[in-house]
């Protein structure tokens, strides 16, 4: 699928719908799942539309296959207008079969600076970004699998002591610049840090493991699903495989020399990784990942 001059309408249709089904999905922010079957959890795409054709071959089409996206299919990549065209047709032709969560990128203070704007404007109009935007103000920021897997894009808050908070946030909404729902979208776990800390990022916040174990133990969850940062490998666990990071998109940006992954976790939530080789792109053009160095923690060892 290109969207080419004169598909605009189609576009704008399907977020008049798409916006709806993720409405009608969830009033609130949290979406509950049930895996009765095995699941396919993909992390971010950014506009990486062949990527996401591959994702695809790999895990298979709708409604044959249930998916849950954790947000990021917009900026940084040629083609977010047929990524989240494809997303959201599949959302509305297929409502119980996928799910999506909001990433930090679908946010119009974001994309507005790292190209889906610009996308937009190039190929059609900035009244097409706007509908975008309210689309995105709908769609939910979190989700639970069996009541023990919880999947967001970031990570957690020094704000969210319980599930029940995340029923609380609602929608439409922007993204405000602290609190709660940034942090679900935005903040990191860290390694070399006990507790919470500030971010590199300049937005949010960093955590611990001792954070992810306090937190789990707590609220009676397994592991923590989550995106948002690019690991070599497709994915990354961290805090004694109490927390797991999924990135989709391999050779990022064309310019990062990492591999995507795709998660499936089956009826007795146990969890394989299927993972899309990154391709060569020369050594002058890649920027070689460094391993995420692992936290000196008894618990680790």
């Amino acid at each position: 699928m290109v969207l080419v001059d004169g598909e605009v309408e189609l576009a704008e249709a399907l977020l008049v719908d798409g916006s709806g089904s993720t409405r009608r999905s969830s009033t609130i922010g949290l979406k509950s799942l049930s895996c009765v079957e095995d699941d396919r959890i993909s992390g971010d795409i950014h506009g990486q539309y062949q990527d996401l054709l591959g994702l695809f071959e790999y895990g298979g089409l709708p409604p044959a296959s249930n998916y849950l996206f954790l947000g990021d299919y917009v900026d940084r990549g040629k083609q977010s207008l047929e990524t989240i065209c494809l997303l959201l047709a599949f959302k509305i032709r297929y409502p119980k079969k996928i799910h999506l969560l909001r990433g930090n990128h679908e946010d119009a203070k974001i994309n507005r600076v790292y190209g889906f704007y610009d996308e937009c404007k190039r190929r059609f109009n900035v009244r097409l970004w706007k509908i975008f935007t309210d689309c995105f103000n709908c769609l939910p920021v979190a989700a639970l699998i069996d009541e023990k897997i919880f999947c967001m894009h970031g990570g957690l808050s020094p704000d969210l002591q319980s599930l029940k908070q995340i029923d609380e946030v609602q929608r439409p909404t922007d993204i405000p610049d602290n609190g709660l729902l940034c942090d679900l979208l935005w903040s990191d776990p860290n390694p070399n840090v006990e507790g919470w800390a500030e971010s590199d990022r300049g937005v949010s916040c960093t955590f611990g493991a001792d954070v992810i174990a306090d937190f789990l133990e707590k609220n009676d969850l397994d592991l923590i699903c989550r995106a948002h940062q690019v690991v070599e490998d497709g994915y990354e666990f961290f805090a004694n495989r109490k927390l797991v990071t999924i990135f989709s998109a391999p050779n990022y940006g064309g310019e990062f020399d990492n591999d995507g992954a795709l998660l499936s976790v089956d009826k007795a939530l146990v969890c394989s990784f299927q993972i899309m080789k990154r391709r060569d792109l020369g050594s002058s053009s890649k920027v070689q990942l460094k391993k995420v160095p692992k936290l000196e923690n008894p618990d680790e060892k």
